[in-house]
């Protein structure tokens, strides 16, 4: 209950197949296990945390407030998002452009954010080495000061004896040359180990709203390296995911199992783990 099963189709049927069909073929074909999370500002709620477990492995989990949010709901409910069966998405929300002034104060800023993510981390029960993605919501060529908050901030969160994980774009970039925000950010890492979730919601190669039993790949995302893929938003970016199907009439993608009144929408992201962020305790 609360899954979609994955047609079987013939050959001729595969050619006017949905694009998530010919993904989860292809992911079972190559032997690589993919699993479904989700990730939303707003904590679902205790009462929904069983019936999304019905259709996802992982859950995001937000250490600060997320982008437009003044507060962040998700503090102090990782024990019962465990305890439901999840596993995690640790994010922390990093700053744009407009608040990094200089090299130096981007680099000073990181290394505090990263400092404040760390002990946001520990205060909720994360054990050491989970990887904390950092969410980096601009797209396109990073610029210098960009580069110099995510690096300061990876080298103070891996100091803390924690793992750096990054959220960024997987889209080419048609206003900047089509840079790949991820590949960018990859080619000038100087030996960091960043673990890289990758969005891409455009179809294809993006399914689109839906919840296959054998979900994509990461590397089904257009970024090789990526280890995790955000193929779905709310609300649906319709200058990005026009094509999708399977949103509601207001854009929103609502998962099965969940009170359509309720309003409960969620992005959709596939891994190759059932705990990304390895957050668990046990």
């Amino acid at each position: 209950m609360g899954r979609i099963s994955v047609f079987l189709v013939t050959a001729v049927g595969l050619l006017a197949a949905p694009a998530w069909v010919a993904n989860a073929q292809s992911s079972l074909a190559s032997g690589i296990p993919a699993y479904l999370g989700f990730d939303r500002n707003a904590y679902p709620g205790n009462a929904n945390l069983k019936s999304l477990h019905e259709t996802f492995s992982y859950a995001g989990y937000w250490l600060n407030n997320p982008p437009g949010e003044r507060e962040n709901t998700w503090a102090g409910h990782r024990a019962a998002v465990e305890s439901s069966g999840f596993g995690f998405l640790v994010l922390f929300n990093g700053r744009l452009y407009a608040e990094l002034k200089s090299v130096a104060y981007a680099k000073k800023v990181g290394n505090s954010d990263a400092q404040a993510a760390a002990a946001a981390a520990r205060r909720e029960g994360f054990p050491a080495r989970t990887i904390i993605f950092l969410d980096q919501e601009q797209g396109g060529r990073m610029l210098p000061e960009q580069k110099a908050y995510i690096y300061a901030w990876v080298d103070a969160v891996t100091a803390a004896g924690f793992r750096a994980g990054i959220y960024c774009s997987g889209i080419p970039a048609k206003d900047d040359g089509n840079v790949v925000t991820a590949e960018d950010i990859h080619q000038s890492a100087a030996g960091r180990r960043i673990v890289y979730w990758a969005i891409n919601d455009a179809c294809p190669p993006a399914p689109g709203c839906t919840f296959p039993v054998h979900p994509p790949t990461s590397t089904q995302s257009g970024v090789g390296f990526a280890e995790v893929w955000q193929f779905a938003q709310s609300p649906q970016r319709k200058d990005v995911a026009a094509r999708c199907s399977g949103y509601s009439r207001d854009g929103d993608c609502f998962p099965p199992g969940i009170p359509a009144a309720q309003k409960l929408h969620v992005d959709v992201n596939t891994a190759n783990s059932a705990d990304p962020s390895h957050g668990r305790s046990r």
